[in-house]
């Protein structure tokens, strides 16, 4: 399967680059073309877009040239510089019209037509591929605080899509370690001070933040810039900053529940890093990337895009591009990185999630048990029972409890009342009242779930306009591994899975199975909502650096290892361009390493193949292992479990999930299995002529075949739509409704 499956992807890939070909006219395609350097040519956003002429030797004078953009000379636009091959012509390209726009090159001697390219340009307001935007939505403006210690807010929307005018403000660090306003741009201040950053320039540490709107979210980036005098000239991409070390970091927030209908009055994670700002990095970031406002990695994708574009049309072009977040921000950087390959040359993150779908599903299992175990059955299942059955740590519940809680964010009914600490239909306090959802008072209001907020990728049920959901556990055995193990009776795995019921649209506990929508699961897989692995990740470094939790909180290890399986799975059973360190990571050991990997990689000019690229350069340093403390590292294969068979699992034990203990994989990429004939050679136990009858007649259709690709599971399609950009993915086969 793995081979079959890794040349299906080949192919995707190769298909995804030639997206971005550039189309060339006579024989000299090999010397001309024409190329978008600030993104994709099928992605422009807002009329403008940095472009690059590739010329045969020097293209000096440039007056031999033209470039024409919808047949009017734009040559002025251009100018001659020096790429990192050879001389190109270079401009700042304005002007485009809405849609389809052509792009010509030529020489000017013979009008002759040396290259042209088709550029597609979308508003800045969105959407590119992501579909019509959810509404009702909540602009938040005028509550965004502007870079402290200066006081106020972005202020007001202008208009419908949250747009607010752009602010640009410069802050600075003292001599005393303290962050102060600078107004007054005639003389550096007396007490700023000055840093040097990785690539050896000392200059004042100074730094530009720049607020403003795009996508209906808001975003901010910040740059090492001196606009004193004898400073930085003004930003332009053909004269960068001398602080700026050439990378770019896209950081993001964290969070889910509550990430719907609002624009966010906050970032989650401010891209005032002084610590990487100082060393020369540079900065971005969009409320539409902090979870807790949109909890909707496609969108999130979508809004990556344009920030970069933005950031590439004003400063130039980032020898790489990194993301870094941890929880949601993990997930996030992950989901981008696959889906949208291009846009992170590398990601570096921690307590990851692979998907924020896996936790909603994860937990919707879990919730199933949670209502078996307190009002099904209450009396027939000790507490190590149900830690068997579930998978979780011991000797409490809790943990479990935890995770079963977490589908909340599958749940629109306001004010619910469940086990302790569940809390249903999280809203945002800026949504009001009356445009949410209730079934009896108002049942078309906005519906708080991540399947309702996603529902232009999942596909709407025409019936009732709920987004289409994913979960169905027909043919999962719960409590198959703790059966076949002799930690339960056949009677309790016959009570347990004849009584554990499913969910209707609504989460309502319902007696009979889940099923899920195909289409909607096919199409979570394309998109990349629920992470393939087969996409940009394949070719980039992967270092997750830790943080883990296995006793209460909801980032459970088995995440970690369900990340590697992932990548495992579409490539060649191996995931070697990941790193997997346990425990609290020193930081600026860690950074240090996966920064090494990533110059490696860029100073690798070989034609090796970007994903061996990647493997060979990695950094001796760049090894499995855990660590004791922040000074003690063991290098050691990471595996699942919680036995002291290794330093790691005897410092860091990882326990599982209900998914995993009824025998799905550690991955947890199926979302919908195959069915097979119910074997009594699957079990480790003998049932009798009644309990086989009644086994039959709780899986009428069959069991889970987990050693089978699951039902809709396909690799990621690279930049795929789901409208208006074509091509989209196809909506017209969701005959199966549910």
């Amino acid at each position: 399967m793995f081979n079959h499956s890794f040349i299906k992807r080949s192919a995707l890939r190769s298909l995804a680059l030639l997206a971005l070909a550039v189309v060339v006219s006579g024989s000299a395609w090999a010397q001309y073309s024409i190329q978008i350097l600030s993104s994709r040519s099928d992605t422009i956003t807002g009329g403008d877009a940095l472009v690059q002429v590739n010329v045969p030797g020097d293209p000096s004078p440039l007056s031999t040239y033209y470039v024409k953009l919808n047949g009017v000379d734009i040559t002025a636009m251009f100018r001659v510089v020096d790429s990192p091959a050879n001389k190109t012509l270079q401009g700042l390209v304005s002007g485009m019209n809405m849609g389809a726009n052509a792009l010509v090159a030529g020489t000017r001697a013979n009008q002759a037509v040396l290259a042209k390219l088709v550029a597609n340009n979308f508003s800045i307001n969105g959407p590119i591929f992501t579909g019509a935007q959810a509404q009702p939505y909540v602009c938040q403006t005028q509550n965004f605080a502007l870079p402290a210690p200066q006081a106020g807010t972005l202020g007001p929307a202008i208009d419908a899509f949250c747009n607010a005018p752009t602010v640009i403000r410069y802050v600075y660090r003292t001599t005393s370690n303290t962050t102060a306003a600078l107004t007054d741009f005639s003389a550096l201040p007396a007490n700023v001070a000055m840093t040097t950053t990785v690539t050896g320039h000392t200059v004042p540490c100074i730094v530009r933040v720049e607020t403003g709107t795009m996508n209906r979210g808001i975003y901010q980036s910040a740059i090492l810039h001196n606009p004193t005098p004898g400073g930085d000239p003004a930003p332009s991409p053909f004269s960068p900053p001398l602080g700026w070390n050439k990378r770019l970091i896209a950081v993001h927030g964290v969070g889910c529940p509550g990430g719907w209908y609002i624009q966010g009055s906050a970032l989650g994670v401010s891209p005032l890093n002084f610590t990487r700002l100082g060393e020369g990095y540079a900065l971005f970031n969009n409320t539409l990337n902090h979870p807790s406002n949109s909890c909707n990695p496609y969108v999130a994708g979508e809004t990556t895009s344009m920030g970069k574009e933005h950031f590439i049309e004003t400063f130039g072009v980032p020898s790489y591009t990194i993301s870094m977040g941890n929880s949601g921000g993990a997930y996030t950087s992950l989901q981008v990185g696959d889906a949208f390959p291009g846009l992170f040359d590398g990601v570096y993150i921690n307590q990851l999630f692979p998907d924020a779908l896996i936790i909603a599903t994860t937990a919707m299992h879990e919730h199933l048990m949670t209502h078996y175990f307190a009002a099904t059955n209450p009396t027939g299942f000790t507490t190590a029972d149900q830690l068997a059955v579930t998978g979780y740590r011991g000797p409490t519940t809790t943990a479990f409890v935890d995770a079963a809680n977490q589908a909340q964010r599958t749940d629109p009914i306001v004010g619910r009342i469940d086990i302790p600490g569940y809390q249903a239909a999280q809203w945002s306090s800026a949504v009001p009242t009356a445009l949410r959802y209730d079934p009896t008072t108002n049942p078309t209001g906005a519906r708080p779930t991540v399947f309702d907020w996603s529902k232009n990728v999942y596909g709407t049920d025409p019936g009732t306009g709920f987004g289409l959901r994913t979960f169905d556990n027909t043919g999962v055995q719960y409590g198959l591994l703790a059966l076949n193990s002799g930690t339960i009776t056949k009677t309790q795995f016959l009570d347990l899975n004849e009584r554990i019921g499913g969910y209707d649209s609504d989460l309502n506990y319902v007696p009979s199975r889940s099923v899920g929508a195909a289409g909607a699961i096919k199409r979570a897989h394309q998109t990349g909502v629920s992470l393939s692995g087969a996409g940009g990740l394949a070719s980039i470094p992967v270092y997750d650096h830790g943080t883990y939790n296995d006793t209460s909180g909801y980032h459970y290890q088995w995440y970690h290892f369900a990340l590697r399986e992932r990548l495992k799975y579409w490539n060649g059973g191996n995931a070697d361009n990941m790193v997997m360190q346990r425990g609290s990571a020193p930081d600026p050991v860690t950074f240090a390493t996966f920064i090494q990997w990533m110059d490696a990689i860029r100073a690798d000019t070989s034609a090796t193949p970007a994903r061996q690229k990647t493997i060979n350069n990695k950094p001796a340093a760049a090894v499995d292992g855990c660590w004791q403390n922040a000074t003690t590292f063991i290098a050691q294969p990471q595996t699942l479990g919680n036995q002291p068979d290794t330093t790691c699992n005897t410092l860091f034990p990882s326990w599982t999930n209900s998914y995993y203990q009824a025998g799905g994989p550690l991955a947890a990429n199926i979302m919908k299995c195959q069915l097979k004939p119910i074997s009594l050679a699957d079990y480790t136990v003998a049932f009798t002529a009644a309990e086989q009858a009644r086994l039959s007649s709780i899986f009428p259709t069959g069991v889970c075949d987990w050693s089978q690709v699951g039902v809709g599971q396909v690799a990621v399609v690279p930049w795929s739509s789901v409208g208006p950009k074509v091509p989209r993915l196809d909506f017209t086969h969701d005959a199966d409704i549910h």
